[in-house]
């Protein structure tokens, strides 16, 4: 084989892979049996029209395996549609037929690269057949032709846009990792300078005040303790080997900068942003500079969709509690009310940050209006 036909053959499935069963595959098994002895009733005029009915009918539940067995349904409904056109010596003229055009669909969408190679030859030769065993006009061959081709179309293309979507998920996922483990980096690369500068004091203190070298001490002890939670938190995240700052990422005291439009990078727009009120209650001091960074994160973008996208809004809030359970992150605009959707990349973003750090992140419409964000990340997933 050719190395593009050879790369086809061994393309796996769909990814994502696709839902078993959906309430629409219930519909269609359900409406279509009807519908075709409807059809056969009324169309008088075409050849064998009840032999037909009844294997359409048969075949009708195939499309309930057509994602998890897509070439083996697609065989099935055509193979058997075969040996009927060859003893009957005609193709079936029920306009009901159209439904397996969605086991073509499905062969393409959601099957590997040998259901496609194969589903394309068994369409080759299934029209092939039809030329050789009835009239056909040259009308009806492109007619064919293109309502298939327009199938196995739509089918490539929604995979592709899918895996395309997939695959940009992913990349936003490891992208929120890479930052996050940035900032991780950055905490235990300043903990470090500190036990650095610490031990340095304490061995010039040693020989005239050892009660002095005894602070240092204890204070690199903390750092060390500090640090190595934080070393631990690493792990778990990835990270690019750029060179990393001494000093720690933004925290819970950098958010009032959120209220001056800094995070939108936008001063253009300044003049129409919503107004953004920022409130932080609870004991501050006791979160982690990790935990704290990943909060002023998720507040950022949530403040930067606000603005850029929420529709007459002129209020932003965001609150921030600590207690003893952890922390919590509230952030609310006042906007129209959003329609349903997709969730954009920067939600899935949070979602991935929040989960790292063993809380959730919730966004969507409020129910009065606008758009909400949540997240909680409990003191049991806190490094320290």
């Amino acid at each position: 084989m050719t190395s593009p036909v050879r790369s086809l053959w061994d393309a796996p499935a769909a990814s994502p892979p696709p839902p078993r069963r959906v309430w629409r595959d219930w519909v269609l098994v359900t409406v279509i049996p009807p519908l075709v002895l409807l059809e056969a009733a009324l169309r008088t005029e075409v050849a064998w029209r009840w032999l037909w009915a009844v294997v359409l009918i048969v075949l009708v539940p195939t499309l309930l395996w057509r994602r998890a067995r897509p070439l083996l349904m697609l065989v099935i409904a055509f193979g058997t549609g075969a040996v009927v056109a060859v003893a009957t010596g005609g193709d079936p003229q029920f306009v009901s037929t159209a439904y397996m055009l969605l086991l073509v669909y499905a062969a393409f969408r959601w099957g590997d690269g040998r259901a496609r190679i194969a589903g394309a030859a068994l369409l080759a030769a299934s029209t092939t057949l039809s030329l050789a065993i009835g009239p056909t006009t040259p009308t009806d061959l492109i007619g064919g032709a293109a309502v298939l081709v327009a199938t196995v179309s739509l089918g490539a293309g929604l995979r592709w846009r899918a895996a395309s979507r997939a695959r940009e998920l992913d990349r936003v996922k490891l992208d929120e990792r890479e930052q996050l483990a940035r900032d991780l980096h950055d905490t235990v690369a300043h903990h470090v300078s500190a036990i650095a500068i610490q031990a340095q004091a304490g061995t010039a203190l040693a020989p005239t005040d050892p009660a002095a070298a005894a602070a240092a001490l204890r204070t690199i002890e903390g750092e060390a303790s500090r640090t190595l939670a934080e070393m631990r938190s690493i792990v778990r995240v990835l990270r690019r080997a750029d060179a990393a700052e001494l000093a720690p990422g933004p925290g819970l005291g950098d958010l009032g900068a959120l209220a001056s439009g800094d995070s939108t990078g936008a001063a253009d727009a300044a003049a129409r942003a919503p107004r953004v009120d920022v409130h932080l209650t609870g004991d501050l001091a006791s979160v982690p500079p990790t935990i704290g960074a990943a909060v002023y994160r998720m507040a950022q973008e949530s403040v930067t969709n606000a603005r850029r996208h929420a529709r007459g809004a002129t209020r932003v809030e965001v609150l921030v509690r600590v207690d003893d359970a952890g922390i919590r992150l509230d952030v609310r605009d006042d906007g129209d009310a959003a329609a349903s959707g997709s969730p954009g990349f920067g939600i899935v973003g949070m979602v991935e940050r929040a989960t790292l750090l063993g809380g959730t992140c919730t966004a969507g419409p409020a129910p009065d209006g606008g758009w909400t964000v949540v997240a909680a990340l409990p003191r049991s997933g806190w490094s320290t």
